[in-house]
């Protein structure tokens, strides 16, 4: 293909390959995209109005999939004698744990995991804090978290020597059965403004949408890099 004393002529192989990566880069770009809409609607959700509708945490609900961070109350009564330890939790740069406590739903024989909010690691990791907690029926408010499927874990999980107990992830079905009751799929993030609680600070995401639609930007940055440099290289003056 001839432009005046230019002349593009491309080789297959060259084609190939810069064809299937402008493919790979673009879709990586809008995915991207879709990843930093992902999380604008979860951060509108999220900063609704907490006059919103509260959900009532009952055993017999089949499905909190659509209720991720929307507000809810439970009754019940806390398992004080059976909690906990969600590790590899930092605060300001400080090291700690996320305090889980069951809260045994009212009538029900079912229980929740009520994340209580941050506490400091303590003397020592050899060393396990036993989180004070209230006793007796109350009603308590927070946000409902689904439980991440796929979340990292730094190592395997522990022994269980007894009360309370260091875990790396939440998988509630797992921590059911070594707890003998049922528990509801999902996490209750206590409210900042309710007692009984620790440092809850709670960020619906690590990072916001911006962060995306930054990388999306140097996806779609490389693939325009990559055309240039292959019509570039292809092109030759005639002589």
């Amino acid at each position: 293909m001839r432009f005046g004393k230019l002349e593009f002529r491309p080789g297959l192989w060259a084609s190939l390959v810069t064809l299937l990566l402008l493919g790979l880069l673009t879709s990586l770009g809008f995915w991207q995209l879709d990843r930093a809409e992902q999380k604008r609607v979860l951060l509108a959700g999220y900063n609704t109005d907490r006059d919103a509708t509260v959900i009532q945490l009952e055993a017999g609900l089949q499905s909190y999939r659509d209720f991720n961070y929307q507000f809810a109350s439970a009754t019940g009564q806390y398992d004080a004698a059976r909690q906990l330890l969600l590790d590899n939790r930092t605060y300001n740069g400080r090291a700690g744990y996320h305090v889980l406590t069951p809260f045994m739903l009212r009538d029900s024989g079912a229980a929740v995991l009520v994340n209580r909010g941050w506490i400091d690691l303590g003397v020592s990791r050899d060393q396990l804090p036993d989180p004070a907690v209230g006793s007796g029926s109350q009603t308590i408010r927070g946000r409902i978290k689904l439980p991440a499927s796929d979340s990292f874990t730094l190592g395997e999980e522990e022994p269980r020597a007894g009360w309370p107990y260091r875990i790396q992830r939440v998988d509630t079905e797992r921590l059911a059965q070594e707890l003998g009751l049922p528990l509801l799929p999902v996490v209750l993030l206590l409210d900042p403004d309710q007692e009984d609680g620790f440092v809850r600070d709670w960020k619906p995401l690590r990072s916001g949408p911006e962060r995306n639609v930054g990388y999306a930007v140097q996806w779609f940055g490389l693939a325009a890099a990559l055309l240039i440099i292959y019509l570039v290289v292809n092109t030759h003056k005639l002589t």
